[in-house]
């Protein structure tokens, strides 16, 4: 194929210059270069809404089905974002906001407290569309986004990120820095599993049974019908002491989920989180995944409150 008619490179999960260089640069939080898509991307974004839309219907809970009405998705090409906040912005306030890569955990919780999600642009290949070790936005805005067009799920969120704010100044007053270190590796182990169990793989009861809400399964083509379904996963009422003590694996469908009775009480659950948080019973959890690297620890000790 002459040289002329070769297809642009895209923003393509794992093989973006635009990506690569906002990283080399140090730019996390940048702008959506929408005219870089490829037709490859606008097809695999198109191969994926596709295949996804039956079985959201079939197991998805209502707040996800109405925020996506109520976002006016393009199901043939990937989305601008200025599009998606415009109407999602008057319904909670939310806005999602492009990035580069990996958000450290309290930039990440802050931007929820913030009513901002930070949002990837890239999207994975249209011949790799099953498993992506990394989001992308398919994940993020078909999957995320929705939700936060529902009052009670984006309170939850914001509540979720002041959580950060009282760990940050809760670390501030140890004394002892090696304690300090173990105490705050242990809050965010305890906020990540919270967060993964509940925003990223939740369930929750309806009066039509299980339904999903968490984002991890209804970006996912086969482990939303697998989380419902399979007799080999383990579906318990969530309890809080389980949660933050309970290590998962990102590479394979979850063996155990957790099911919430509605987002009020999913509300209260991070009161209580925040509540264990002030009495240290998050300093010690279960030791296991994920692990919590140097710019997690560091994105809590810059922060000045």
């Amino acid at each position: 194929m002459p040289a002329a008619m070769l297809e642009p490179p895209g923003l393509t999960t794992t093989e973006a210059h635009f990506i690569e260089q906002a990283q080399h640069d140090g730019r996390l939080f940048i702008h959506q270069p929408y005219e870089q898509y490829s037709a490859s991307n606008h097809a695999a974004w198109q191969k994926l809404y596709k295949r996804m839309e039956p079985r959201w219907q079939r197991y998805a809970n209502e707040a996800f089905l109405r925020g996506h009405e109520a976002l006016c998705l393009d199901e043939k090409a990937v989305p601008r974002l200025a599009d998606v906040n415009r109407f999602l912005s008057p319904l909670t306030g939310f806005q999602a906001k492009a990035v580069s890569g990996y958000v450290p955990a309290f930039v990440f919780f802050d931007c929820l407290r913030n009513r901002q999600f930070p949002t990837t642009v890239t999207i994975r290949r249209e011949d790799k569309l099953d498993y992506l070790p990394e989001p992308d936005i398919f994940h993020d805005i078909a999957g995320h986004v929705p939700m936060h067009t529902d009052r009670a799920f984006a309170d939850v969120l914001v509540r979720f990120g002041e959580c950060a704010h009282t760990a940050a100044d809760l670390v501030r007053g140890i004394g002892d820095e090696q304690q300090r270190m173990d105490a705050l590796t242990s809050i965010i182990r305890a906020m990540a599993r919270f967060f993964w169990f509940t925003v990223e793989f939740g369930l929750m009861r309806s009066a039509h049974g299980i339904r999903v809400y968490g984002s991890g399964l209804l970006s996912s083509f086969g482990e939303i019908q697998h989380s419902i379904e399979s007799p080999d996963v383990q579906r318990y009422p969530l309890q809080l002491e389980w949660a933050v003590n309970q290590s998962f694996e990102i590479d394979h469908y979850q063996p155990l989920l957790f099911i919430v009775d509605s987002f009020d009480h999913l509300y209260e659950l991070v009161g209580r989180l925040e509540q264990w948080l002030k009495r240290g019973r998050l300093n010690n959890v279960a030791p296991g995944e994920p692990a919590v690297n140097a710019k997690d620890l560091s994105s809590f000790l810059r922060t000045n409150g």
